[in-house]
């Protein structure tokens, strides 16, 4: 077993204004698959940079054993650089066509170095990616987003590390890249971290890292073996929250009882005391004895309440927020059998070529169909998602659309004016409604009081989801036809549990572009379609 590993410890680091992002971090990733999970914004992709050295921590150190290689998000490569530059190997590869050329300079074999067998390796790691037949000149401009990052996945499988970093590697992936990539994360048997909210490629680690700012929580296990274990701890701190809160009621119904016994007997005590023929110094001390014998149990009581108070902050504090809303759409409604769009032999045209294949592509969608269209990048998915929205006109075809409104949330979350508060945009898809309901219909969204007064530009990319879901669900008309384009993109998984239950509540036609199957699933499909060679 390999003894590659990531060490970290007693990490802290800040951004420039002075924002921390961890404090004090500790942890240790042994070689085994391990995949990092926290809400967005929480320092999944800033980790991975400190581990690989890109940014430099303020305090604490990282410990890599074995070699490292890193895929970031988002490669910084030109548009104008070869494959063979961006797989690092164009050095190489120059050295020994010029050595077969004749030339003898010994700093053409220091280039080469043990790298003789570079070509065959190279083939080797593109059929792994499924870019087998790729022309090593090729600039990177002709390439599509999911092509790149594939060939980056190649470029650091060459470099065969003993720890293996790769942040949100699926995105932009299709179906296929995403399966090529699924079986590499299979076969590793080094040291690999993986930042990632795709529930299918979480599945396949062995251990999951629950990233804080202060803490980095291991669980044995894939996702979902995490996912059972949050539920059991969760069921288990709100029983102890209960628990707690009723010994916090029993406590203070105790002292409150206490106090009214010590006055009671202080009260008959002062009645009693002409009676009693008592000295005054006696009854006197009477009196005092009787008040320091009530003070000693309310402070008894007292004590005994700030306990189990203290007890219920803690168990508080190790519930998990949760965050979900109720949604009711009736409004959304579409009654089964009205047609929402027909299209027959439609095509377009682009830079004077047909994106589909001869004769065009048909597509017809009735009621609250909940239609997925699939296909490899580049096969025409968003070029006919703006068709269905009246983006784009078609070349030839017949198009007919349906009364009711379209919708589309993009995957840049950019439908609302990011200058105005979520309030302002809301009432701007909503005028007919009095301020009152649509305080109320925030509300729903996990929008209250001064939260609605928030500009859109300071929304995490979860609220801001919220945000545009309330606009395109209570718009005025509702959507008739709600489209997606791959709408999980960038979102953590908490996001996309939220959305997941605003599509189901949703009971309009739906139509979504999306590579990820467990969203598909938990939305109900009713029918997928493929796009293969420009034909449905």
């Amino acid at each position: 077993m390999s003894d590659a590993r990531v060490r970290i410890s007693h990490l802290s680091f800040s951004w420039p204004d002075g924002t921390p992002v961890f404090e004090d971090l500790s942890a240790t990733f042994g070689a085994v698959r391990t995949g990092l999970i926290a809400p967005n914004g929480c320092g999944k992709s800033t980790l991975l940079r400190l581990i690989a050295g890109d940014i430099a921590p303020q305090g604490g150190h990282v410990e890599v054993i074995g070699s490292l290689a890193w895929l970031p998000q988002h490669l910084p490569l030109d548009d104008d650089v070869s494959v063979a530059q961006a797989l690092g190997i164009a050095p190489q590869l120059a050295a020994m066509a010029a050595i077969a050329a004749g030339r003898s300079d010994p700093s053409l074999f220091d280039v080469v170095g043990d790298g003789w067998d570079i070509e065959e390796r190279t083939r080797v790691a593109l059929v792994r990616v499924g870019l087998p037949d790729i022309d090593v000149a090729r600039p990177l401009r002709t390439m599509s987003g999911g092509e790149i990052m594939s060939l980056g996945l190649a470029s650091r499988l060459l470099a065969q590390p003993d720890v293996l970093l790769l942040d949100e590697p699926t995105n932009n992936l299709d179906r296929d890249a995403r399966q090529r990539l699924y079986s590499v994360v299979d076969d590793w048997t080094g040291c690999m971290i993986v930042a990632s909210h795709d529930r299918a490629l979480l599945e396949r680690m062995d251990h999951i890292a629950e990233l804080g700012r202060q803490s980095v929580r291991l669980y044995g296990g894939s996702y979902s073996v995490y996912r059972e274990l949050m539920e059991r701890e969760q069921q288990a701190a709100e029983q102890a929250v209960r628990g707690l809160r009723q010994a916090v009621r029993r406590e203070r119904r105790d002292m409150q009882q206490a106090r009214e016994r010590s006055e009671r007997r202080a009260g008959n005590a002062a009645r009693n005391v002409p009676n009693a023929g008592l000295p005054k110094i006696v009854a006197g001390g009477r009196k005092r004895s009787a008040q320091v014998s009530a003070g000693k149990s309310d402070d008894t009581h007292g004590a005994r309440v700030d306990e189990a108070s203290t007890r219920l902050g803690a168990a508080v504090n190790a519930l998990r927020e949760t965050v979900s809303f109720d949604l009711s759409l009736p409004a959304t409604r579409v009654p089964a059998g009205r047609q929402v769009f027909a299209g027959e032999a439609m095509q377009v045209l682009r830079d004077g070529r047909a994106v589909f294949a001869a004769g065009g592509i048909t597509l017809n969608l009735q009621g609250p169909e909940r239609v997925a269209i699939r296909g490899r990048n580049g096969a025409g998915k968003t070029t006919l998602l703006r068709i269905l929205s009246g983006d784009i006109d078609v070349s030839s075809g017949t198009v007919y659309r349906g009364p009711g409104r379209v919708a589309y949330l993009s995957q840049r979350l950019d439908l609302l004016d990011a200058s105005e508060t979520i309030a302002e945009n809301f009432a701007k898809f909503t005028p007919g409604l009095p301020r009152a309901e649509r305080a109320n219909l925030l509300a729903r969204y996990l929008f209250r009081g001064a939260r609605m007064a928030l500009p859109v530009h300071a929304l995490s990319g979860g609220e801001r989801l919220r945000a545009i879901l309330a606009c395109i669900l209570h718009a005025d008309p509702a959507p008739a036809l709600l489209l997606l384009d791959e709408p999980t993109n960038n979102l953590d998984l908490e996001s996309i549990a939220q959305l997941e239950a605003a599509l189901r509540a949703y009971e309009g036609a739906l139509v979504v572009v999306s590579h990820d199957d467990a969203f598909l699933e938990a939305i109900g499909l009713t029918r997928s379609v493929t796009l293969v060679d420009g034909a449905i």
